[in-house]
């Protein structure tokens, strides 16, 4: 039910030298590393980028407890000793959920689907029988469904990153089987690497009680935009920056086209620039729109 051979490490850089080898044996047998031994729970399951629904990436999320209302998860592209960090996940209540503004509830998503569905799997050890672990896992599922979710991704190593470039993208998960095409194929193909069937595993939470999901979470399916105020903005942003976005838009008219400014606006601080709204890693604006001032 393994797959840490599943090794994808393609990142940037040199081979480890036989002294970095040797340092990491040492630290590791000398340091506590107290936060990490704290991890609990290995959960593989599929995210959805905010920006962009149409693009997801598998997600092995290693997961420990900071109290009965909080959890707090490191993301790797794979199971493997040498997989890429990608992301964080903060799981809360839904006593916690109901606590939070309008605005920041919209950026949390719900975990109902993925358990009901089976995607949401906790690959087991070797040599313990299926149906042991199971039990396991399916208890675990009935703590997990009623979690909210809040994740940013930093390594977008599906569209072929040798590093982490650009913002932080937020990540959805997924609440119905037909919300990207392909979806199925890659349930299918998780489910041969770990050894597991989220088919048989649907069956098995059945008995499951599905939560009632706020209407604040999983805003990716329910409109255009995640939240008013990231859409403002942008991860990374200031405030200058972000008023400069929010006039320019305003003055913009998309229905004349791309004739007009198409120069520099404005030297930023940050290495963020923002075109209508989407973010790229590079350090000015480039605003395109009609002859205007803005």
């Amino acid at each position: 039910m393994s797959a840490t051979q599943n090794v994808t490490n393609d990142a940037q850089g040199n081979p480890l030298t036989t002294k970095s080898r040797v340092l990491e044996t040492g630290a590791a047998a000398g340091q506590s590393f107290g936060p990490v031994k704290a991890i609990c729970a290995h959960l593989n399951a599929f995210h959805v980028y905010a920006s962009d629904p149409k693009r997801c990436v598998e997600a092995n999320h290693y997961c420990s407890h900071l109290n009965e209302d909080v959890r707090q998860c490191l993301i790797y592209d794979t199971p493997a000793p040498n997989a890429r960090l990608i992301g964080v996940e903060y799981m809360i209540s839904a006593t916690l959920y109901k606590t939070l503004s309008q605005s920041e509830r919209k950026l949390w998503h719900s975990h109902v689907f993925e358990v009901k569905s089976g995607m949401l799997i906790l690959p087991g050890p070797e040599g313990l029988p299926t149906s042991i672990w199971e039990e396991a896992e399916t208890k675990e599922m009935e703590d997990v469904v009623g979690l909210y979710g809040k994740t940013y991704h930093f390594w977008q190593v599906d569209r072929g990153d040798k590093l982490p470039l650009g913002g932080p993208e937020l990540m959805m998960s997924f609440t119905g089987e037909e919300q990207q095409d392909g979806l199925s194929d890659l349930v299918e193909e998780r489910d041969s690497r770990f050894k597991v069937s989220s088919k048989q595993k649907k069956d098995k939470r059945a008995y499951i009680e599905e939560p009632q999901v706020h209407e604040d979470a999983d805003r990716v399916w329910k409109d255009s935009s995640v939240s008013g105020d990231s859409k403002q903005q942008p991860a990374g942003a200031t405030s200058e920056e972000a008023s400069l976005l929010k006039a320019f838009s305003q003055r913009s008219n998309p229905t004349k086209g791309r004739a007009g400014i198409r120069g520099l606006q404005q030297a930023v601080a940050s290495k963020t620039m923002f075109q209508f709204g989407f973010i790229v890693h590079t350090r000015v604006y480039v605003l395109e729109g009609e002859d205007d001032e803005l």
